[in-house]
C-alpha cells in the first residue's frame, strides 16, 4: 500500500530515483493534513485521519492509462482527494483531466494538490454528484473515464470512523451501476471506462457495467496476499454500441489477464505489483 513519502528535497528514496518533473509546491499544510508522495515527485494532500489514497486508486489509474495510453480527455468520477486523476495526469502529460466530487473537504484537498503540482492548467475539479444527468453538460466527451466506486450498500458494513471516508466505503451516493451509467453518458466513441471492485463481487460489477450498456473488454485480478482469496478486480469496458457487431456475441471480458500479486506469503513485495508502482511513478518496494 502507498505510504508517506520521503522529504520534498529528496530526489531519491532507497536508491530509486523519482522520475518526472519537479512540482512548484508553494501550498501550505494545514492542521490535520499530511503531504505525501504520489507519482514521481508529485505529492498529494490528505487528512491524517480521513480517507487516504490506496492501492485501489493506484491500480485504477494504471489500468485505465494502460489500455487507453494516449487520451486527450480524461474524466474521474467520485474523484475524492484527486489521487486517480493526478496519477492519470502524470501518466498522460498531454491529457486534459476533469473530475467530479460531492464532498467539499475532499475537493478542497484535491485543489491544493493540483496547485502544488502545477497542474491547474489541465486538471479541472468540480463539486457535483456523478448521478446528475447534466454532469459535464456542454463538455466534449472523454476518451478515458475512471472511477473507484464504494464497495458495499449502506447497512452491509459498518461506516468508516471518519465522515470523509464513509462515501468511499458505502454507497451513499451511488453504486458501481451509477458510476457505469455516468461513464456511458460521457464517453467518446471508442472510449474506455476503467474501474475497480472487490473480486468477491465480480458478478455484481459485470452486471452494473452491462446494465449501463458497457461491455467489459479486459479484466485483471489484484491479489492482496499469496494464498488468501480476497482481492480486487480492475476492469476496462467500452460502450457496446461503439464496438463491431461481432463483439456482441462474445462473452464478457474476452481478455482476462494473469493476476497481479501484491504480497508473497512471507510478506515481501511481489515483482508484479512493483512493476505497476514503477509505471505510475511510485517507489516499487514500499
Amino acid at each position: 500500500m502507498p505510504r508517506r513519502s520521503a522529504p520534498d528535497d529528496a530526489p531519491a528514496y532507497k536508491g530509486w530515483i523519482r522520475p518526472g518533473p519537479v512540482p512548484p509546491g508553494g501550498v501550505d499544510l494545514e492542521p490535520g493534513e499530511t503531504l505525501d508522495g504520489l507519482s514521481g515527485r508529485w505529492r498529494i494532500f490528505q487528512l491524517e485521519k480521513g480517507n487516504r489514497f490506496s492501492v485501489d486508486d493506484l491500480v485504477t489509474a494504471w489500468y485505465g492509462t494502460t489500455w487507453c495510453p494516449s487520451p486527450g480527455r480524461i474524466a474521474d468520477l467520485g474523484s475524492g482527494i484527486g489521487s486517480v486523476a493526478l496519477m492519470a495526469a502524470w501518466r498522460c502529460p498531454g491529457a486534459m483531466v476533469h473530475t467530479v466530487e460531492a464532498q467539499e473537504q475532499s475537493l478542497r484537498l484535491a485543489r491544493k494538490s493540483i496547485r502544488y503540482n502545477g497542474q491547474e492548467h489541465r486538471v479541472f475539479p468540480r463539486l457535483g454528484d456523478l448521478r446528475d444527468p447534466a454532469l459535464f453538460e456542454g463538455e466534449a466527451p472523454f476518451d478515458l473515464v475512471t472511477g473507484t466506486p464504494p464497495y458495499w450498500p449502506e447497512g452491509h458494513r459498518l461506516p468508516a470512523a471518519h465522515p470523509q471516508s464513509v462515501p468511499a466505503r458505502l454507497e451513499v451516493r451511488g453504486s458501481i451501476a451509477d458510476y457505469a451509467r455516468a461513464a456511458a453518458r460521457i464517453l467518446a466513441p471508442g472510449g474506455l471506462f476503467a474501474c475497480v471492485f472487490p473480486n468477491d463481487q465480480r458478478e455484481r460489477a459485470l452486471a452494473g457495467l452491462g446494465e449501463a450498456g458497457l461491455l467489459c473488454l479486459h479484466r485483471r485480478e489484484i491479489v492482496f496476499k499469496e494464498g488468501e482469496p480476497y482481492g480486487l478486480d480492475v476492469f476496462a469496458a467500452a460502450r457496446r454500441r461503439d464496438l463491431p457487431e461481432d463483439f456482441e456475441a462474445r462473452a464478457e471480458c474476452p481478455e482476462v489477464e494473469p493476476p497481479i500479486l501484491i504480497r508473497r506469503a512471507d510478506g515481501s513485495v511481489d515483482p508484479g505489483i512493483a512493476r505497476v508502482r514503477l509505471a505510475v511513478g511510485f517507489p516499487p518496494g514500499l
